[in-house]
């Protein structure tokens, strides 16, 4: 059985991640979505939080789980099986990024193998510092994130909050 994880601060949930989320369930057995921490940004929503949105998005997904984890993502790996570190582009930037990433992971555990998947065209622009920029002025999220995120987003950023 292939396994795989997408990890990801996930802060908040976009239709780009869901559309990755819903590619990546297509090429593995199971797909294990981490919503990790990242100790260099400051959350919006709880970790809990983040899980329930993905968690009420993914629902059609039989294949698709999500955990909450702290650690370093290979440990991660390690405990659940998997054998395919899932990762998400939209440019050059995410790429340099990534491909560090990939590189230590890769010193940590050469088994695991790195797979990037291109952001959908309609959400490459998409990123979680501009989706709270426009929540925090009101502005118009549809079709940006899910629903539920939007009025989360809305009601912790919105102006006068």
């Amino acid at each position: 059985m292939t396994i795989a994880v997408f990890p990801g601060s996930f802060d908040p949930l976009t239709n780009g991640h869901l559309d990755l989320i819903t590619r990546a369930s297509r090429l593995v057995d199971q797909l294990v979505v981490v919503v990790g921490q990242n100790t260099a940004k400051t959350g919006v929503f709880t970790p809990e939080e983040r899980m329930a949105f993905i968690q009420q998005s993914v629902q059609q997904l039989p294949n698709v789980t999500v955990r909450i984890e702290s650690g370093l993502t290979v440990d991660f790996m390690h405990a659940m099986h998997a054998t395919i570190l899932i990762r998400g582009l939209r440019n050059s930037t995410d790429f340099e990024y990534e491909q560090g990433i990939a590189g230590m992971n890769r010193h940590l555990d050469a088994t695991i193998e790195t797979v990037c998947l291109m952001a959908d065209a309609r959400y490459q622009f998409v990123s979680s510092s501009l989706l709270r920029e426009v929540a925090k002025f009101g502005g118009d999220l549809t079709g940006l994130v899910p629903p539920a995120v939007a009025t989360a987003l809305q009601a912790r950023l919105g102006s006068g909050n």
